[in-house]
């Protein structure tokens, strides 16, 4: 009976989620990662681009002290309205996230990581988060935890993390240059004193760099992010990395400075801009097309749950009724071990398709640039959104190198209530610099000859295929032809 009801219930999710029928693009860099570092990160959403669109995320804010000061960052409570890092809804015991675990991973089969973001650093006040996932370790095995932190304080916890085996930490890096480090930190707290300027700046590269080289020796898979900030260290970080690189990190996520005036943060007070798509595009193109660099990253709060994109802390009942785990739900072993079936067969599945659409690009490529294409989706990697209602547009890149993801960009939907918006069209149209065409299931007259007279081609698709599939056929159709122009598959 039991294992009836596991079944039945992941059906629902497969179909709900479009998972059951092969969600993901195929990433043929997968095929060059050896057996033991595919296991260790298939099921990670922020270290694998296939696993974010099969596997849930949840950040836990047991960690609210922070020993520098950023000055791009704002620690803000209660903020439903607002999604980025240092952001939280409330902050939690190690008890309290324990219990707060177990009922989300009771309600969502799709949960595979659990990580500890802040709101301030997950090292600065280490007893929290080392019970916290020692707490979690225990009751939940079958989950990967990871933290993410300013590097500050990591030299001198990396023993502590390997014993909990934390096999996943992500490190912020800026900079390697002091006199740089110290446009974007004030000051920092370290070994019971406030250092500020170039000094602090200096002190704070050195441990980033020893906790980055202790964690790849001791096995850990380090992340580095590194935020974009215009006018300070954006020529800079070709040399960060370079730098992580050599070092051993595994992943290098280069993110957008976030700098709206509203967050308080001292760059967005002061004007100080973010990069534009088009400007974070070139920086990601010039650091190379590999494995090595991260490009779907949302920028999460720190009391993120559920899919990359699809934050649901505020929509979730994730709230635990009490402070220890005593009386929360307990997740179905059956039903989580039956979705990681689903994924499996999905991911089998959609190689096959994918495949097939490289075989077609490859087929018209020789003769043809890369071009960027926008994707309207509402998840499953397929295309299944009208451009009305897309929120953010995910881009691929298309020529002899075949499909590739080449990042994620956001902006409010045209539409509301049924009507489109002017104002917002122009934002989108900003956002879409460099684009060559746009795939939807539909885009209304109006928006489409604005579109095609900033030269971006409309392909509308309604059959909810495969993005590989649809951006082939639209490839196939535009090789040669003007650009501009509305295609319909037949």
């Amino acid at each position: 009976m039991a294992a009836s009801r596991s079944t039945a219930s992941v059906a629902r999710l497969a179909r709900a989620g479009g998972a059951a029928s092969a969600r993901v693009p195929h990433n043929k860099r997968r095929e060059a990662m050896d057996a033991a570092t595919w296991e260790r990160i298939k099921d990670h959403p922020c270290y694998s681009e296939d696993a974010h669109h099969y596997f849930a995320r949840m950040h836990v804010a047991v960690a609210p002290g922070c020993n520098i000061q950023c000055n791009y960052c704002n620690r803000k409570y209660d903020c439903s309205n607002e999604s980025r890092p240092g952001v939280v809804s409330g902050r939690l015991t190690p008890e309290g996230a324990l219990a707060k675990v177990r009922n989300v991973a009771a309600r969502l089969p799709q949960l595979s990581v659990v990580g500890i973001a802040g709101p301030g650093d997950a090292l600065f006040q280490a007893e929290r988060t080392l019970k916290t996932f020692e707490l979690i370790r225990a009751a939940l095995p079958d989950l990967t935890l990871c933290l993410s932190t300013n590097g500050l304080a990591l030299p001198d916890h990396v023993d502590a993390l390997k014993a909990l085996d934390i096999g996943h930490v992500t490190i912020t890096i800026n900079y390697l240059d002091p006199e740089i480090g110290a446009e974007i930190y004030p000051w920092i707290f370290h070994n019971h004193k406030r250092w500020k300027g170039v000094e602090a700046a200096r002190i704070l590269h050195e441990r980033q760099m020893e906790g980055l080289e202790r964690a790849v020796e001791a096995g850990v898979l380090v992340k580095v992010n590194s935020v974009m900030i215009p006018g300070i260290n954006d020529e800079h970080l070709t040399e960060v990395n370079t730098a992580v690189r050599a070092r051993g990190a595994f992943l290098h996520n280069v993110m957008p400075l976030i700098s709206d005036p509203a967050h308080g943060t001292k760059f967005g007070l002061e004007g100080r801009r973010g990069p534009s798509p088009a400007e974070i595009h070139t920086l990601r193109e010039s650091l190379g097309n590999d494995a090595r660099l991260m490009k779907h990253c949302r920028q999460c709060r720190a009391d993120a749950v559920g899919m990359l994109g699809e934050d649901q802390c505020q929509s979730i009942d994730t709230m635990a009724p009490a402070a220890t785990a005593d009386d929360t739900p307990r997740p179905d072993p059956e039903i989580r071990a039956a979705w990681r079936e689903v994924v499996a067969d999905s991911r089998a599945a959609h190689k096959v398709a994918a495949d097939e659409a490289e075989a077609v690009v490859a087929a018209a490529a020789p003769a043809a640039e890369d071009r960027l294409v926008a994707v309207c989706t509402r998840g499953g990697a397929r295309v299944n959104l009208h451009f009305g209602k897309a929120t953010e547009f995910h881009i691929y890149k298309v020529g002899a190198e075949g499909i590739r993801f080449a990042g994620i960009r956001r902006a409010d939907n045209y539409c509301l209530g049924g009507y489109g918006e002017s104002e917002r069209l122009d934002t989108i149209l900003t956002v879409l610099e460099g684009v060559s065409a746009m795939v939807c299931v539909k885009v209304g007259d109006g928006p489409r000859r604005r579109l095609e007279a900033a030269g971006i081609a409309c392909h509308q698709d309604t059959r909810h295929e495969t993005i590989e599939t649809v951006i082939a056929d639209w490839y196939a159709d535009a090789v040669g032809a003007p650009m501009g122009a509305v295609s319909q598959p037949a």
